[in-house]
């Protein structure tokens, strides 16, 4: 717990850096708009669960402002507001022909810093950037989905069929790099993302199933962006 605070911590100060670093050419670039995905995920289980890539849908709201110029690095803060998608596949290897998955959505709150390197942002062209911060969710709601006859005594671990999620809020650390497209009508961007959870969506005590079921992904997306103000 004590190592998971610590990293939030380091990751909110990388957040909030550039926008009170006192740096030799300020901007005040406000940038919003929409994003949409994929989640290619996974759930780290204690005890260990084979599992395929399960794929989720993402999409939101981005914030984005830009503070600061730093030799050739744009530095700033980028806030998102999204709907995610995120669960397992597990991997049943067996004679059986089961199969078995579970989505799980969530309202998730990334709060990055951003840093870019390229053209201007206020200007058209291309810059390359890098996100990372910690990020926030609640659970909304859930769903297994199984083949008919799905049978759990035949697994070699049954306890997670059934067993709804305990601990609605998550957090853990997110980081992301990309390619925004500036042209008159907006920006264009293209990200890929990777989440590491740091929290448990089931209870881990000692007398509890499971000391570990927190979740992970890769994502994909694009966003939508246009300037606010000069």
């Amino acid at each position: 717990m004590k190592k998971n605070i610590i990293a939030l911590i380091v990751c909110y100060t990388l957040t909030t850096l550039p926008a009170v670093a006192q740096l030799t050419n300020e901007r005040h670039h406000l940038t919003m708009g929409v994003n949409g995905g994929i989640n290619m995920c996974s759930v780290s289980f204690s005890p260990s669960i084979k599992q395929n890539t399960f794929m989720g849908k993402t999409g939101g709201l981005t914030f984005r402002y830009i503070s600061e110029k730093y030799f050739k690095m744009f530095c700033g803060i980028q806030a998102e507001i999204n709907y995610s998608q995120r669960g397992w596949s597990e991997l049943i290897e067996d004679d059986t022909e089961d199969s078995y998955s579970r989505s799980m959505n969530y309202i998730e709150v990334p709060l990055m810093a951003h840093l870019a390197f390229g053209k201007d942002s206020q200007k058209k062209g291309c810059q390359f950037f890098i996100n990372l911060g910690p990020q926030f969710a609640y659970f909304m709601n859930e769903k297994e989905e199984m083949n008919e006859g799905f049978s759990k005594e035949q697994r070699l671990i049954d306890y997670q069929y059934g067993k709804m999620v305990e601990n609605k809020f998550d957090y853990g650390i997110v980081v992301g790099a990309g390619v925004d497209f500036a042209t008159g009508i907006g920006h264009f961007l293209v990200e890929g993302r990777y989440y590491y959870g740091l929290g448990d969506f089931w209870k881990n005590s000692k007398k509890d199933e499971f000391a570990r079921s927190g979740h992970s992904y890769f994502g994909a997306r694009i966003a939508y962006l246009i300037n606010i103000g000069k």
